[in-house]
């Protein structure tokens, strides 16, 4: 059988931040109400929709039929994906695939997670325990930025990185999350005020994490055949590379890298014609997953924007800045716009589906010339990972 052309045909988005003021299922309606307006759709019109959601730290056991029932998608098919941070990624995988083997025409993902329901010291645990449990957490206490310590450290005392090129991905992203209005951080800082931030695991400061947040997006995806009517302006999904790492750090040989998101970023790649080594030339912009500053450097390298050891360098010359040499994360990235943990992935498409159709907030728009964009989403310290390439050109089949 063909495998069938998908296509983005609508996309919704969440204010981020601390979003108490409704529950779950509100929450994740916001975002489906905006892309079914979007892609001028009722929710009788999606034939499978799928759930991206953690939720540990949140009520809702089943949270998949809670958000079908509320948003009046039932009886249609429906599962809730988990992929830890790169669980909104996965989500949109499996919506992706139910459209490209024939399965439905048009699916719906949505991501959302409101971690705020549990207190910060619970949800910080919740976190430390997603790697090996019994190796890592309760033997020797590893939170979340221990693990992303180990990786700043180690990729320091290697190629000479310093204090500063953290800072400096820090500054750029709250640069453009002040100007995002979805944004759970809309203020810029300084050198100084990164620099004087509290420590929170050497050499990583409270503005090198990304926050806990509460949020959701969503997508509406739709074979080729639909989109056509449905829209002049489809973003097609061109291709996805997932691979997955050790759940036990100790296994792992190099932590200046993440070596899953690099196999990830390989398929990707190949599926698309994309050569490694140029990568950075076929993209107007990247969505990169930047729970810490360091992880944001990495993924410069591990997707060859840079070459290894040199990441920190784009970082430093502010090369990645709209008009330098590849536009990362001006939506204010995990750092500014913050990490609803399930909503996360489906915020990077939302992102980059809005950047190419010339839809992006005022002062984050990039000069699109390509008509490419790229996803790459980090679950867990390298659990897992996804990268997803999205073009205005319809792709061969």
């Amino acid at each position: 059988m063909k495998m069938r052309n998908v296509a983005i045909i609508g996309t919704g988005h969440t204010k981020f931040g601390v979003r108490t003021d409704v529950n779950l299922q509100e929450l994740a309606w916001e975002a489906i109400k905006q892309a079914l307006e979007e892609a001028n759709l009722d929710q009788k019109d999606i034939q499978y929709f799928v759930v991206g959601n953690v939720g540990s730290w949140s009520a809702e056991e089943l949270p998949a039929v809670v958000v079908g029932e509320y948003s009046d998608l039932t009886p249609k098919g429906t599962m809730r994906v988990e992929a830890a941070c790169a669980t909104g990624s996965a989500a949109l995988r499996d919506a992706y695939l139910a459209i490209k083997s024939g399965e439905a025409d048009i699916a719906l993902a949505v991501g959302v997670e409101q971690m705020h329901q549990s207190p910060n010291p619970q949800v910080v645990e919740l976190i430390g325990r997603a790697g090996d449990y019994f190796w890592e957490f309760e033997n020797f206490g590893l939170t979340f930025p221990g693990y992303y310590a180990l990786h700043a450290s180690a990729y320091m005392a290697k190629y000479g990185a310093k204090e500063e090129d953290l800072g400096k991905i820090a500054i750029k992203s709250h640069h453009y999350g002040a100007r995002n209005p979805y944004a759970q951080f809309q203020k810029e800082i300084t050198m100084d005020e990164y620099l004087k931030s509290k420590p929170v695991a050497y050499p990583l400061k409270l503005l090198d994490s990304s926050p806990i947040t509460d949020g959701a997006a969503a997508v509406v995806l739709a074979s080729e055949e639909v989109a056509k009517k449905i829209t002049d302006s489809p973003v097609w999904i061109v291709s996805q590379g997932v691979a997955s790492g050790t759940a036990n750090l100790s296994k792992r040989t190099d932590f200046t890298r993440i070596e899953a998101a690099y196999l990830a970023a390989q398929q990707a790649y190949s599926r698309a014609g994309i050569n490694f080594d140029e990568a950075w030339r076929f993209f107007d912009v990247a969505e990169v997953h930047d729970c810490f500053t360091i992880a944001e450097i990495m993924a410069y390298e591990d997707l060859g924007f840079a070459k290894r050891g040199e990441g920190y360098l784009l970082a430093r010359e502010e090369q990645t800045y709209i008009g330098g040499k590849i536009p990362v994360n001006v939506d204010g990235g995990l750092k500014a716009k913050g990490h609803p943990i399930g909503a996360t992935g489906i915020s990077m498409a939302v992102s980059i589906t809005r950047q190419l159709l010339y839809r992006a907030p005022k002062g984050t728009q990039v000069d699109v010339k390509h008509g490419m964009g790229i996803s790459h989403n980090v679950g867990g310290t390298g659990h897992y990972a996804y990268v997803t390439i999205f073009s205005t050109r319809r792709p061969s089949s």
